[in-house]
């Protein structure tokens, strides 16, 4: 199929400037129009998108420019590393799964069990096992206890820690406090069951959390360059863009009290590996989601039908349930659309498989901030990008960046 010519100048009105790279079938022009139009709306100086349909990469798109250290100007290419934030919740569900799979741990443990937690504090964290805690269903409420994988400054005074906190400290604070609600009887998003569940990766396998996904998952899906993130802008990585925010806080990386950029030392990367700590670009994303297509080198039937399985609190009121890293519902085709979105300073991402065998993901280096345009529109604009499609193209991509 005849393709957009790589790195041109896009002749929209309103976005001159937007320098691109990648490939772009023409039968798919309605994804990049609507990628363009969404970028310059924001004023989103570097973002990605890729386009799958039935295991081949279809579009892999970069959009803008950032600058390096040396003062030089990189376009974003189809491959550049940019942070996924809570995408990363899939890793982790699947690393989970992966271990069930392989016999070395059940689904129903227990995870005070699992990682030798107190439960003097409040006995029901006995009753937290792994479905509920990578179903969101496990007792904490971050809109009642504040959401510990932000609150660095409370729990280091608190156990009289110097910063950075670590994972132990999250741990021993979190676990010396009573749970929001009963586990098991209801959903409540949170970062902190993720977080456990990478220590419990790291116990089990006898590996590092990143060392265990890169080498038990990565890897057998033909995935490289994702790797986990790191706080500071001069710790970034090569092909690593560069994130935008309007905020400061105060360091949590050292004692300074400095007021920093918010993307860059207001929140701790390493300590949010399992739950929104890994960088990859769109088509990592896309093709890692290829993974929970069929049964193969990384899942399983069985693990991939548990990565999706309804919670024992069923559905809600929409028809939808969260799965182990995945929101899911039933479509109209007698199959499962799964998604998740992803959010943190500077960051904003966005993944889904939908019916038909189609699946995309859009990254940005930004987030939705006071005055910004809504950013989760994302999901119904490259929905409605999907019936711009005539006839779907055939040839894959994926040579081309893996």
């Amino acid at each position: 199929m005849p393709a957009i010519a790589l790195g041109t100048r896009p002749a929209q009105a309103g976005s001159a400037d937007l320098l691109t790279t990648g490939v772009v079938p023409s039968a798919l022009a309605g994804f990049d129009k609507a990628m363009k139009a969404f970028v310059t709306e924001r004023d989103i100086s570097c973002a990605q998108l890729a386009v799958a349909r039935n295991g081949k990469i279809l579009l892999a798109r970069g959009y803008g420019f950032y600058s390096k250290p040396s003062a030089s100007i990189v376009r974003v290419q189809p491959t550049s590393l940019f942070r996924v934030a809570s995408l990363s919740k899939s890793l982790t569900g699947a690393a989970i799964a992966r271990l069930a799979q392989d016999g070395k741990l059940t689904m129903g443990a227990k995870v005070a069990s699992l990682l030798g937690l107190p439960t003097t504090a409040d006995p029901r964290l006995a009753n937290v096992t792994l479905w509920r805690l990578l179903q969101h269903t496990g007792g904490w409420d971050r809109g009642v206890s504040a959401d510990p994988l932000w609150n660095d400054h409370t729990i280091s005074a608190s156990l009289d820690a110097p910063l950075p906190i670590d994972h132990a400290d999250i741990v021993k604070y979190v676990t010396a406090r009573r749970l929001d609600f009963d586990p098991g009887t209801k959903y409540v998003y949170s970062n902190y069951g993720y977080m456990l569940a990478g220590r419990i990766i790291e116990k089990i396998s006898g590996m590092s959390y990143e060392s265990y996904v890169r080498q038990k998952l990565l890897a057998p899906a033909g995935i490289t360059r994702m790797r986990l993130g790191r706080s500071l802008r001069g710790e970034a990585f090569s092909t690593e863009v560069t994130y935008a925010s309007k905020h400061t806080r105060k360091s949590v990386v050292d004692e300074s009290g400095a007021d920093v950029p918010y993307q860059y030392g207001g929140f701790n990367m390493p300590n949010q590996d399992a739950n929104g700590g890994w960088l990859a670009s769109a088509v990592d994303m896309v093709k890692w989601g290829f993974a929970f297509d069929a049964a193969g080198p990384v899942l399983n039937s069985t693990s991939i039908s548990r990565v999706f399985a309804k919670p024992e609190i069923g559905v809600n009121a929409n028809g939808s349930w969260y799965g182990l890293g995945w929101s899911v519902r039933n479509n109209n085709v007698g199959g499962l659309n799964t998604w998740h979105n992803g959010s943190m300073p500077g960051t904003f991402s966005f993944l889904a498989r939908v019916q038909n065998g189609v699946s995309y993901c859009a990254i940005f280096n930004r987030r939705e901030e006071e005055g910004t345009p809504d950013f989760d529109v994302i999901d119904p604009i490259l929905g409605e990008a999907i019936g711009t499609v005539k006839t779907w193209p055939t040839t894959d991509l994926s040579p081309r960046y893996f």
